[in-house]
Protein backbone atom coordinates (compact mmCIF):
# COMPACT_ATOMS: atom_id res chain seq x y z
CA UNK A 1 0.00 0.00 0.00
CA UNK A 2 1.46 3.20 -0.82
CA UNK A 3 1.04 6.37 0.69
CA UNK A 4 1.00 10.07 -0.59
CA UNK A 5 2.25 13.06 1.23
CA UNK A 6 1.62 16.74 0.09
CA UNK A 7 4.36 19.15 0.94
CA UNK A 8 3.27 22.78 0.97
CA UNK A 9 4.15 26.01 1.84
CA UNK A 10 4.33 29.91 1.60
CA UNK A 11 6.01 31.46 -1.05
CA UNK A 12 9.91 31.32 0.54
CA UNK A 13 9.32 28.81 3.34
CA UNK A 14 11.76 26.64 2.67
CA UNK A 15 9.43 24.08 0.46
CA UNK A 16 11.99 22.96 -1.88
CA UNK A 17 14.59 22.04 0.97
CA UNK A 18 12.28 19.86 2.60
CA UNK A 19 11.52 18.09 -0.40
CA UNK A 20 15.03 17.89 -1.08
CA UNK A 21 15.59 15.98 2.11
CA UNK A 22 12.91 13.36 1.10
CA UNK A 23 15.03 13.07 -2.82
CA UNK A 24 17.83 13.00 -0.76
CA UNK A 25 16.12 9.59 0.97
CA UNK A 26 15.59 7.93 -2.33
CA UNK A 27 12.08 8.98 -2.50
CA UNK A 28 9.98 10.02 -5.83
CA UNK A 29 8.86 13.25 -6.11
CA UNK A 30 5.88 14.50 -8.34
CA UNK A 31 6.80 17.89 -9.25
CA UNK A 32 3.76 20.48 -9.73
CA UNK A 33 6.29 22.76 -11.06
CA UNK A 34 7.41 21.41 -13.60
CA UNK A 35 4.33 19.56 -14.67
CA UNK A 36 2.79 23.12 -14.89
CA UNK A 37 5.95 23.74 -17.08
CA UNK A 38 5.00 20.72 -19.29
CA UNK A 39 1.53 20.85 -20.00
CA UNK A 40 2.31 24.89 -21.89
CA UNK A 41 4.89 22.89 -24.06
CA UNK A 42 4.75 24.17 -27.29
CA UNK A 43 2.11 21.95 -29.37
CA UNK A 44 0.44 21.12 -25.82
CA UNK A 45 -3.76 21.61 -25.26
CA UNK A 46 -2.48 23.32 -22.39
CA UNK A 47 -1.18 25.90 -24.08
CA UNK A 48 -3.73 25.82 -27.10
CA UNK A 49 -6.50 26.75 -24.02
CA UNK A 50 -4.21 29.39 -22.90
CA UNK A 51 -3.56 30.96 -26.53
CA UNK A 52 -8.09 30.79 -26.40
CA UNK A 53 -8.13 32.38 -23.11
CA UNK A 54 -5.25 34.96 -23.35
CA UNK A 55 -4.74 36.14 -27.13
CA UNK A 56 -1.38 35.05 -28.96
CA UNK A 57 0.40 37.86 -27.53
CA UNK A 58 1.07 35.39 -25.08
CA UNK A 59 3.02 33.04 -27.81
CA UNK A 60 6.41 34.17 -28.94
CA UNK A 61 7.58 33.33 -33.00
CA UNK A 62 8.96 29.77 -31.61
CA UNK A 63 5.74 29.17 -30.73
CA UNK A 64 6.22 28.73 -26.63
CA UNK A 65 5.10 30.28 -24.02
CA UNK A 66 6.23 33.91 -23.42
CA UNK A 67 5.94 33.89 -19.58
CA UNK A 68 6.90 37.55 -18.84
CA UNK A 69 4.25 38.87 -20.85
CA UNK A 70 2.15 36.15 -19.37
CA UNK A 71 3.02 37.18 -15.85
CA UNK A 72 2.53 41.01 -16.23
CA UNK A 73 -0.70 40.38 -17.66
CA UNK A 74 -1.50 38.66 -14.78
CA UNK A 75 0.02 39.83 -11.79
CA UNK A 76 -1.80 43.05 -10.81
CA UNK A 77 -5.09 41.29 -11.98
CA UNK A 78 -7.01 38.79 -9.74
CA UNK A 79 -9.41 38.19 -12.30
CA UNK A 80 -6.90 37.21 -15.15
CA UNK A 81 -5.17 34.94 -12.63
CA UNK A 82 -8.06 33.38 -11.45
CA UNK A 83 -8.64 32.37 -15.43
CA UNK A 84 -5.17 31.50 -15.96
CA UNK A 85 -5.71 29.03 -12.83
CA UNK A 86 -8.99 27.25 -14.11
CA UNK A 87 -7.57 27.31 -17.79
CA UNK A 88 -4.51 25.25 -16.80
CA UNK A 89 -6.12 23.44 -13.37
CA UNK A 90 -7.49 20.35 -15.27
CA UNK A 91 -3.95 19.72 -17.61
CA UNK A 92 -2.06 19.94 -14.31
CA UNK A 93 -4.42 17.85 -12.28
CA UNK A 94 -4.71 15.13 -14.72
CA UNK A 95 -0.89 15.17 -15.29
CA UNK A 96 -0.10 14.84 -11.42
CA UNK A 97 -2.88 12.05 -10.85
CA UNK A 98 -1.09 10.18 -13.68
CA UNK A 99 2.55 11.02 -12.31
CA UNK A 100 1.28 9.70 -8.67
CA UNK A 101 -0.24 6.72 -9.56
CA UNK A 102 2.82 5.90 -11.65
CA UNK A 103 5.09 6.39 -8.97
CA UNK A 104 2.73 4.46 -6.20
CA UNK A 105 3.57 1.08 -8.06
CA UNK A 106 6.75 0.70 -7.41
CA UNK A 107 7.44 3.11 -3.96
CA UNK A 108 5.84 2.69 -0.46
CA UNK A 109 6.16 6.87 -0.33
CA UNK A 110 5.38 9.25 -2.73
CA UNK A 111 6.39 13.22 -2.50
CA UNK A 112 3.84 15.31 -4.39
CA UNK A 113 5.15 19.23 -4.08
CA UNK A 114 2.49 21.89 -4.98
CA UNK A 115 3.58 25.17 -3.92
CA UNK A 116 -0.78 25.94 -4.30
CA UNK A 117 -2.05 22.91 -2.49
CA UNK A 118 -5.13 24.28 -0.62
CA UNK A 119 -5.56 26.78 -3.09
CA UNK A 120 -5.71 24.30 -6.14
CA UNK A 121 -8.21 21.71 -3.33
CA UNK A 122 -5.14 19.28 -4.15
CA UNK A 123 -5.06 17.98 -0.29
CA UNK A 124 -8.33 15.39 -2.25
CA UNK A 125 -5.39 13.37 -3.88
CA UNK A 126 -2.96 13.00 -0.60
CA UNK A 127 -3.30 10.61 2.23
CA UNK A 128 -1.85 13.62 4.57
CA UNK A 129 -0.29 17.47 3.64
CA UNK A 130 2.99 18.55 5.43
CA UNK A 131 3.37 22.53 5.64
CA UNK A 132 6.88 23.94 5.77
CA UNK A 133 6.58 27.04 7.65
CA UNK A 134 8.62 29.74 9.11
CA UNK A 135 7.56 33.65 11.24
CA UNK A 136 6.40 36.19 8.81
CA UNK A 137 9.51 37.74 9.25
CA UNK A 138 11.74 35.34 8.23
CA UNK A 139 9.46 34.89 5.09
CA UNK A 140 9.56 38.22 3.67
CA UNK A 141 13.10 38.75 4.35
CA UNK A 142 13.82 35.40 2.18
CA UNK A 143 12.04 36.68 -0.54
CA UNK A 144 13.52 39.99 -0.52
CA UNK A 145 16.62 38.28 -0.76
CA UNK A 146 16.11 35.64 -2.98
CA UNK A 147 13.98 37.58 -5.45
CA UNK A 148 15.68 40.73 -5.20
CA UNK A 149 12.48 42.20 -4.56
CA UNK A 150 11.45 45.59 -2.46
CA UNK A 151 9.41 45.06 0.12
CA UNK A 152 6.11 46.34 -0.95
CA UNK A 153 6.23 43.95 -3.85
CA UNK A 154 7.24 41.09 -1.41
CA UNK A 155 4.50 41.56 0.63
CA UNK A 156 2.30 41.56 -2.51
CA UNK A 157 3.48 38.14 -3.46
CA UNK A 158 2.92 36.99 0.10
CA UNK A 159 -0.57 37.84 0.46
CA UNK A 160 -1.67 36.79 -3.13
CA UNK A 161 -1.43 33.57 -1.60
CA UNK A 162 -3.18 31.81 1.15
CA UNK A 163 -1.69 32.72 4.22
CA UNK A 164 0.58 30.42 6.13
CA UNK A 165 -1.44 30.35 9.00
CA UNK A 166 -4.37 28.90 7.82
CA UNK A 167 -1.91 26.58 5.69
CA UNK A 168 -1.28 25.69 8.94
CA UNK A 169 -4.18 24.99 10.68
CA UNK A 170 -5.36 22.77 7.85
CA UNK A 171 -1.91 20.40 7.76
CA UNK A 172 -1.61 17.31 9.16
CA UNK A 173 2.14 17.83 9.84
CA UNK A 174 3.91 21.15 10.52
CA UNK A 175 7.81 21.41 9.37
CA UNK A 176 9.21 24.30 11.22
CA UNK A 177 11.82 25.85 8.57
CA UNK A 178 12.95 28.76 10.86
CA UNK A 179 16.19 27.70 12.09
CA UNK A 180 18.97 25.68 10.81
CA UNK A 181 18.86 23.02 7.68
CA UNK A 182 20.11 20.35 10.32
CA UNK A 183 16.88 21.28 12.77
CA UNK A 184 14.33 20.72 9.53
CA UNK A 185 15.79 17.24 8.10
CA UNK A 186 15.64 16.21 11.84
CA UNK A 187 12.14 16.76 11.74
CA UNK A 188 11.56 15.11 8.48
CA UNK A 189 13.51 12.04 9.33
CA UNK A 190 11.47 11.72 12.87
CA UNK A 191 8.69 11.35 10.32
CA UNK A 192 9.92 9.13 8.13
CA UNK A 193 11.32 6.91 11.39
CA UNK A 194 7.70 7.21 13.06
CA UNK A 195 5.99 6.27 9.82
CA UNK A 196 8.80 3.23 9.19
CA UNK A 197 9.21 4.52 5.89
CA UNK A 198 13.61 4.63 6.93
CA UNK A 199 14.71 2.37 9.51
Amino acid sequence: MSFVLGITGGIASGKSTVVDIFKSEGFPIVDGDIVARKVVEPGTEGLLALQQAFGSAIIDEQGNLNREKLGKMIFHDEGKRAKLNKTLDPFIRSEIEAQVEKAKKNNQLVIVDVPLLYEGNYQVLMDKVAVVYVTPEIQLSRLMKRNNLPKDEALERIRSQLSLNEKKKRADILIDNCGSQETTREQVMDWLRINKFVS
